[in-house]
């Protein structure tokens, strides 16, 4: 499966023009404001568009006026390029239509053979498409579009074309998987303290929402990494002995997430946890799950946790990143202090757009014979911080 190696966005809300080449690991600081979470809403509109639901993307965003940098006066259309592992390219441009919608124009990929094969066009201005032409929706014009090419014949086209299609099968894998999680709501009726059907368990939801079921399943068919999240939460909760996972009584289709203590024969429900161990229970199960996403992208998850957690979470996150590539979004000095300058993405706000950079080794080597990476964020060395 390729990774994603670098992406470059032009005209998307906050950001002008900007280019980031993606590490493993990707931690995003900046003040409120700068525009990290306007970086990462571009992926939620890759999942969307993969999903086939960009334009119900661009209604619930308030129209494609609010999605383009200060508006389509300003901005005639957003551009984005994304570049994976072996050179495969995919780049296109979505322009504003009257209707205050978008349409995909100039949709382009690049076919990791040669990085001088000709790209093939998926939409053009003359024949522009709503829907992404590598979303699910499109997949029976797609293979019209590879069957056209073939018809012509040239064995140098038709290898392109064969690692087009593997190309896409792999594009296909990596944001069906992609997702946004977001484990801020706690509250009383969070839909992971909530009864769940027992069978939504085939991949972890960007909310938990399926946090019980999808924990029933891991205990009963990954016992080892279920043990390993088990423990994890106990070095953040002392308290915590277990999980109690069971079909309901009254419903063998659903199931409730239960937890006990320890040194108590008492078992109590997610109401019951504070906020804090319940969002780092979250964050154990999506980073120590024995199938990991591709590409793990977490805003902000340090919320509520006690900065002995955190710690535990920088680590759950270098080891996850072995086999995933992890964006985080962070305001959290101590878990910046878990990872290097390398791992860094500064994001600051610059005449009137965003703007992102790492720092490099060299820029830090002796700032940080003194002070920790997180004390050069809050000195301003960095960047990041207001003002």
């Amino acid at each position: 499966m390729p990774t994603l190696e670098r992406i470059e966005i032009a005209g998307f809300k906050s950001i002008r023009e900007m280019a980031l080449d993606l590490r493993p690991i990707n931690v995003l600081i900046g003040a409120n404001g700068a525009g990290k979470s306007n970086f990462i809403s571009v992926f939620t509109l890759l999942q969307r568009m993969r999903e086939g639901r960009l334009q119900q993307y661009v209604a619930q965003a308030g129209g494609a006026d609010s999605l383009l940098h200060y508006g389509r006066k300003q901005t005639p259309q957003t551009r984005l390029k994304l570049v994976f592992s072996q050179q495969a390219v995919h780049r296109f441009e979505l322009a504003p239509t009257d209707d205050d919608s978008f349409i995909i124009t100039n949709e382009f990929i690049t076919s990791p053979v040669s990085t001088s094969s000709k790209p093939l066009p998926l939409a053009t201005t003359k024949q522009p498409l709503r829907e992404a032409g590598w979303s699910h929706a499109r997949t029976p014009i797609r293979d019209e579009i590879f069957a056209e090419f073939e018809k012509l014949g040239h064995p140098g086209l038709q290898r392109a074309l064969d690692e087009a299609k593997r190309f896409f099968a792999s594009i296909g894998e990596l944001f069906d998987g992609l997702k946004v999680y977001h484990f801020q709501d706690t509250s009383s009726g969070a839909r992971l303290k909530q009864t769940q059907n027992i069978d939504d368990n085939e991949a972890l939801r960007a909310d938990a929402a399926n946090l019980a079921a999808f924990l029933y399943l891991l205990r009963e068919k990954h016992p080892e990494h279920y043990r390993r999240i088990v423990a994890t939460v106990r070095l953040a909760a002392p308290y915590f002995d277990d999980f109690r996972l069971r079909p309901s009584p009254l419903n063998e289709q659903k199931i409730l997430l239960e937890w006990s203590e320890r040194d108590s024969d008492d078992y109590f429900n997610a109401h019951a946890l504070s906020d804090g161990t319940l969002r780092f229970i979250c964050l154990a199960t999506l980073l120590l799950q024995p199938e990991l996403p591709p590409m793990i992208i977490i805003d902000e998850p340090e919320l509520g946790l006690h900065p002995y957690a955190i710690q535990l979470l920088a680590g759950m996150v270098r080891s996850a990143s072995q086999k995933s590539q992890i964006i985080l979004s962070t305001q959290s000095v101590t878990l910046v202090n878990q990872f290097t300058p390398e791992d860094l993405v500064i994001v600051d706000r610059q005449d009137r757009a965003s703007t992102f950079h790492r720092p490099t080794a060299e820029e830090t080597a002796s700032w940080l014979e003194s002070y920790s990476l997180g004390e050069l964020w809050e000195k301003n060395v960095l960047g990041g911080r207001p003002g």
